[in-house]
């Protein structure tokens, strides 16, 4: 009978007897005793047979009964080893038939995951390398690229680096876009499945690439998976954060030595280390070809290794000014000033807004500032006399003669810093010490423009002045040197000119520098780290720009915030400011999905951070989003709790005011808003002392149970419950006592019949979960809860006779004999058996034990 369907010339046939095999194969598994071989020698040939019918409707069907008995492990490696891989090798053949192969590449991916690594390597991984090239189906290779990611997890992270790697480069350059983009969604799955050096040698550059590719559906996959291929490059040892088995974040302590250099040989990348550090830096190029949207050549074509650092003596402006000196000081004045901490400095440029960037052309790779000229010259001598020839002026408090046609800081120029600043000169001090600066350069301009000739030659700053040739002392010395450091000072405060004319009353450089930095100098400092590639932070923080909405994704500032988290436990606390500004752009984004995003992660991220940078980074984003819309508040509500308890105590006591804030809404009709926030103060209630409950969150709890939506109103009265039993486990019985008195009063004497239902459950849950001490519920609440027996609404009296006879005669305190109490709970049992309401008599009667779930959903009905 068998043979015969399998032969039926109907498709219709072959493709309903197909479908019945997956059921079939199950019961003669689960009776294979009685049943030897029949699956292997029967049933497992019909499927593998229908894989080259030719009706496609049959095909399909095969295939996935085929896949189904693979998941469900009903055929053996030997089977599949022997019957299934040899057809699909037979139909994937280059001169196989164009639709056979289309759908056979599909299965060898789907295979590779049910298979175990051995065979994937040696039957498939070669046919599926030769699939990933195949340049007359463009469908094959869209299956090969859209399935890389599986392929690399089966067959493990050598063989992927040996034979996967190389195709995956291939089909990131194919012609046809879709490919293109199949790759950059599954870039992430084949960086997992490389090692951290691969990584970034070589998938780095890659999916810089796709981030600037020709096509904008390509760029808009390559962003949206920007952020999950950045976390591939998490290092817990050195960020100091990693996820346990259970899943909460923890911290392990960075390991040593790891934040300030690279082992010998690794790949370098991002920034030396700390602002405060002066670093040997040596330029690495990495993909010069490789075009980098938006980002610059200094951080997309170099990248900084770290050798050795040490305190910084002179900014990257001192190197600037000074550039004549650095490339002639002798090996004993060297020793005093240090090399620029970056080396993306511009060849014979002065700094400025927008020159931050390295050469591409290879004439100007080598740069005078970052490599030291062999034979160095010996200039000791001409350095002293330049010291001394600047002593005398500098000991009076002014400034050596400018220039006055070459001159670039013009008197105009600085009047209008003046005047700028003169607003804000009562508020700020440091705002005080500039203007006192720019005003005694002022003067000094000015004094200078009196005094020279209107042709005097311009002058370098390696010229020696022989305004005092006579010798100086040491302490000269010493004095010259510091007036040339006040002058390298002032220079950095005038942000867009060329060195100033300094006096006195000069804070200290390093301060001044890092106050004072050029705003694009600036904002590239605080975006080094040296976790990933520079270039992919670049690309990642850029993802805010309204530029990028327009020619990418009108949704890519949500991709950027769906994945921070991610990329800032990959980056770690030490790098957060490479991330601070991109995280308050997003938090004031004029899209709410973006908004509510970050307000559904934002404690995943203090988690990230720590109490520290959470106090002063998030919190203020936190309080901006209590007050935004519903759809980014729920956010903030849902993990309330786990945001909360990682504030410092003092931090966290200033939210119990605004939590009653989350009462209102903007839709009254929203009433899951408010059963979150009940579930949320059931949690919360644990972070804070029983007095503030008392004072804050009773009453908001009281509001809830009073709220028109039944569901919440049950959820509230577990809330009342855990109120209740944070005061008496606290052993402060008095407030205990004063709010039962308030649930006396706000429910048992409720008008309505909602309230005194309220009020037995309540009763009931206190009895169960065992709150109170006995003694003080059955002086205090049980005479109230009795007195419910005479209630006129009989959905009041089912909720009695439910809580006396399922909880409260249960409990053994009651159950004694002794008790004086419990004769008067059985006789209002008794009455209530005898209610006329059937409901009541019926709950009245019904023994715990034999109390069914219908039981509980024809309560649930009625109330």
């Amino acid at each position: 009978m068998l043979s015969v369907r399998t032969s039926s010339t109907e498709p219709t046939v072959r493709t309903d007897l197909v479908e019945q095999i997956p059921p079939i194969a199950v019961f003669l598994q689960e009776n294979r005793s009685n049943f030897p071989g029949v699956l292997a020698d029967y049933l497992t040939p019909i499927v593998v047979r229908y894989l080259t019918d030719p009706n496609n409707q049959v095909r399909k069907s095969s295939q996935e009964v085929l896949l189904i008995l693979l998941e469900q492990d009903l055929i053996s490696q030997h089977d599949i080893e022997n019957k299934v891989c040899p057809i699909l090798l037979a139909l994937s053949a280059p001169d196989s038939d164009d639709e056979y192969k289309a759908e056979a590449v599909n299965i060898i991916c789907k295979l590779a995951s049910v298979l175990n690594k051995s065979t994937v390597e040696r039957l498939l991984l070669p046919r599926f390398c030769e699939l990933c090239g195949d340049g007359k189906l463009f469908q094959v290779r869209k299956v090969c690229a859209t399935n890389f990611g599986d392929i690399c997890h089966a067959v493990g992270q050598e063989a992927t680096e040996k034979f996967l790697i190389p195709k995956f480069l291939e089909l990131c350059s194919d012609n046809v876009w879709g490919m293109r983009k199949a790759c950059a969604e599954c870039f992430m799955a084949v960086s997992y499945s490389a090692s951290p050096e691969v990584r970034r040698a070589q998938l780095s550059p890659l999916f810089i690439r796709l981030i600037s590719d020709p096509c904008r559906w390509v760029r808009q996959a390559a962003f949206q998976f920007l952020g999950p291929f950045i976390s591939t490059f998490a290092n817990p040892p050195r960020a100091g954060l990693y996820i346990g088995e259970d899943g909460p974040l923890s911290i392990r302590p960075p390991a040593r030595g790891l934040d300030s250099d690279f082992t010998p040989g690794s790949p370098g990348t991002g920034s030396c280390g700390s602002t405060s550090s002066a670093c040997s830096a040596r330029p690495v190029r990495t993909e010069p070809d490789l075009p980098t949207e938006g980002t610059s050549a200094g951080t997309s074509n170099f990248l900084c290794r770290s050798s050795s650092c040490g305190m910084m003596g002179n900014s990257v402006e001192d190197s600037a000014l000074a550039g004549a000196e650095l490339t002639g000081l002798s090996p004993e004045a060297s020793a005093t000033l240090k090399l620029p901490e970056r080396n993306d400095l511009p060849v014979n440029s002065h700094p400025g807004p927008g020159s931050w960037t390295c050469p591409e052309s290879p004439e100007d790779v080598f740069n005078n500032f970052l490599y030291w000229r062999t034979p160095l010259p010996d200039i000791s001598k001409d350095l002293e006399e330049l010291f001394l020839s600047e002593a005398g002026p500098r000991e009076k408090g002014c400034s050596r003669p400018e220039p006055v046609q070459n001159s670039c800081v013009a008197r105009s120029e600085i009047q209008k810093v003046l005047d700028s600043l003169q607003e804000h000169v009562m508020d700020d001090p440091d705002v005080q010490a500039q203007v006192q600066v720019l005003s005694a350069a002022l003067r000094a301009a000015q004094l200078d423009s009196v005094n020279e000739p209107a042709h005097q030659p311009t002058e370098g700053l390696n010229e020696v002045s022989a305004s005092d040739p006579s010798p100086a002392s040491d302490n000269q010395m010493a004095l010259s040197a510091s007036s040339l450091q006040k002058e390298l000072s002032v220079a950095r405060i005038l942000q867009s000119t060329d060195p100033g004319e300094p006096c006195g009353g000069v804070r200290d450089p390093l301060e001044t520098e890092q106050r004072h930095l050029p705003a694009p100098l600036e904002e590239n400092k605080s975006k080094l780290q040296d976790v990933i590639p520079q270039p992919l932070l670049d690309q990642y923080v850029s993802m805010t720009d309204p530029a990028r909405a327009q020619t990418v994704d009108t949704d890519i500032a949500k991709h950027c915030a769906y994945s921070l988290p991610g990329v800032a436990l990959t980056l770690g606390r030490r790098n957060w400011h490479c991330l601070k500004d991109t995280y308050e752009t997003l938090a004031s984004d004029m899209q709410w999905k973006v908004r509510r995003t970050l307000a559904f992660s934002i404690h995943e991220l203090a988690a990230i951070l720590g109490d520290q940078l959470t106090a002063a980074d998030l919190v203020p984003i936190f309080n901006g989003f209590l007050k935004d819309l519903d759809e980014v508040r729920i956010g903030i509500l849902k993990h309330l709790y786990d945001f909360l308890k990682l504030l410092h105590e003092d931090k966290r006591r200033e939210y119990l005011y605004q939590l009653q804030e989350f009462v209102v809404t903007d839709n009254s009709r929203n009433w899951r808003f408010r059963y979150e926030l009940a579930e949320q103060l059931i949690l919360i209630l644990e972070l804070y002392n029983p007095h503030d409950v008392y004072d804050y969150l009773m009453h908001i709890a009281l509001k809830l149970c009073a709220d028109k939506v039944s569901e919440v109103r049950w959820i509230s009265f577990k809330l009342v419950v855990a109120i209740l039993q944070k005061f008496y486990s606290h052993s402060e019985s008095a407030l205990g006592l004063a709010f039962v008195h308030e649930l006396i009063v706000r429910f048992r004497h409720c008008a309505k019949w909602v309230g005194r239902q309220a009020f037995a459950f309540i009763c009931q849950a206190v009895v169960s979960e065992e709150c109170i001490p006995a003694d003080q519920f059955v002086e205090h609440l049980l005479p109230s809860l009795l007195s419910l027996v005479s209630d006129p609404v009989p959905n009041v009296r089912v909720l009695l006779a439910r809580a006396l006879r399922q909880t409260l005669l249960e409990k053994a305190y009651l159950r004694n004999a002794g008790n004086p109490h419990l004769e008067v709970i059985e006789e209002t049992v008794l009455a209530l058996q005898s209610d006329p309401d059937p409901d009541v008599s019926f709950f009245a009667t019904l023994q715990p034990k034999r109390r069914s779930t219908a039981d509980s959903r024809v309560l649930e009905e009625r109330n």
